[in-house]
């Protein structure tokens, strides 16, 4: 697992031993920020279900302003946190330890770019989508890694789905405003 592109490009991160993580590969990672590439500087993420925290960081890498971690498990944010340090990205990052509804209720904290990578197969991004509408900023994009067979929503708060791409047995599917495209 690694620091595709940018700042931390080639940067090694440290992998889960025997947790219950599955780190997203190197080929959906560099698809799901291809698809991102020219929108990321300047925003404010959220890696929801953070695990190792590689998404975060590697937004953070190609340029966005900041990001928060959140995860359930201290030994995945431990793990992140232990991420965030190797990267040098600990001035940008804030992790926290909690469930991940309990923070998109509790938060006043806004973004412009939510990352979700849950376990598969236990409708964790269905159950966020409505919590998710109070915590995105004006023009944000939200993006969801599942299986395929997984239901999303049409739409997030205001955001539609916008497309969805199929690797193997991954499904990213992103929500973003229609006005998003143009900037």
């Amino acid at each position: 697992m690694r620091i595709v592109s940018g700042a931390a490009r080639g940067r090694r991160l440290i992998t889960p031993d025997g947790m219950d993580i599955r780190p997203t590969t190197d080929k959906v990672k560099e698809a799901m920020f291809s698809i991102l590439q020219f929108e990321l500087a300047g925003r404010r993420v959220l890696d929801l279900f953070a695990g190792t925290g590689q998404l975060g960081l590697e937004a953070l890498s190609r340029g966005a302003k900041s990001a928060v971690f959140t995860d359930n498990s201290k030994k995945a944010l431990a793990l992140a946190q232990k991420n965030i340090a190797l990267t040098g990205f600990t001035a940008q990052a804030k992790t926290v330890l909690c469930d991940a509804f309990s923070f998109l209720s509790t938060t006043d904290e806004r973004f412009d770019l939510v990352l979700l990578d849950p376990p598969y197969d236990q409708g964790l991004c269905q159950r966020a989508a409505p919590l998710l509408e109070r915590v995105l900023s004006e023009n944000a994009i939200v993006v969801c890694e599942t299986r395929p067979s997984e239901p999303l929503p049409d739409a997030i708060g205001a955001l539609p789905l916008y497309k969805e791409y199929f690797y193997s047995n991954i499904k990213l599917t992103v929500y973003r405003s229609r006005t998003a495209e143009e900037y």
